[in-house]
């Protein structure tokens, strides 16, 4: 699996630093992607990944549906959240030694 990234440069919605998909090499998967991830500047200095979810509406209340979740272990979605942020880095790292 390779993580890519689309840089947001047009800054809206402000903090949104980029879109991550993950591309899928061997398996069942082989040829496929994975969209809809999102990396964020948090106010306080942070980052945050979202995740690819799907927006409904509930007696006029907006609520999303996950549609990437754990089968059993919650901690499985850090370990992918941990994998997209350390992929993000060495990306900005690459980016910058390039200019």
């Amino acid at each position: 699996m390779t993580v890519r990234f689309v840089p947001n440069d047009k800054g809206n919605p402000p903090g949104k630093l980029a879109d991550a998909e993950l591309h899928f090499s061997g398996g069942p998967l082989d040829g496929l992607k994975l969209i809809g991830f999102g990396i964020w500047e948090r106010k306080n200095g942070g980052r945050n990944v979202t995740f690819p979810a799907r927006q409904y509406s509930v007696n006029g209340e907006r609520r999303s549906f996950a549609l990437l979740r754990p089968l059993a272990d919650p901690a499985a979605q850090d370990r992918l959240r941990d994998l997209i942020l350390e992929a993000y880095r060495e990306h900005e790292e690459a980016m910058a030694e390039a200019i």
